[in-house]
């Protein structure tokens, strides 16, 4: 009996030590200003400044550019998974779980902000691939960026705002 007490009182002391550590964590990321992505393709960190909308590489220290609205109110939808190692236009191996994005028109490599317009999260992507080729969609996004903003997790589909990162 005085084991199974101890063992409890155990549990339960670890248990609140961990909800303080992740509350403290949770603090800490709400807080900060600013967010640091991996480039996909040049393998190096870029920090994006939320509250100027500048987004700078950290590794030289240069601003990239500012934020242009490009479309407003338009669809995007994500890959299926059959497309997985699969090569894109640009010739790179495609995988879901990268923060890219195909487009018909924009230059490969170019860094998009793509805003979901029903709960107004947002995520970075670059331009890997030419597509969608449905005329009522504009862009196609991973499923790992998809998921990251999709308010509705079943919808194969979002209305969005896209944003060219210019110099």
């Amino acid at each position: 009996m005085k084991k199974s007490i101890t063992l409890l009182f155990l549990f339960f002391a670890v248990f609140v030590s961990a909800q303080s550590k992740i509350s403290e964590k949770q603090k800490t990321l709400v807080s900060k200003p600013s967010v640091q992505l991996l480039d996909t393709l040049q393998k190096k960190y870029t920090l994006i400044d939320n509250k100027r909308g500048v987004v700078k590489d950290t590794l030289h220290n240069e601003v990239f550019g500012k934020l242009k609205i490009y479309k407003k109110s338009v669809h995007a939808s994500y890959y299926a998974d059959k497309f997985n190692g699969k090569r894109t236009a640009s010739g790179l191996k495609f995988s879901n779980t990268d923060f890219t994005a195909a487009h018909k028109k924009f230059p490969f490599g170019t860094m998009l902000k793509i805003t979901n317009e029903v709960n107004g999260k947002s995520i970075y992507v670059e331009v890997t691939d030419r597509g969608p080729f449905v005329k009522s969609r504009e862009i196609d996004l991973t499923k790992r960026a998809f998921m990251e903003i999709a308010a509705n997790k079943r919808a194969g589909s979002m209305i969005v705002t896209i944003e060219e990162v210019v110099e």
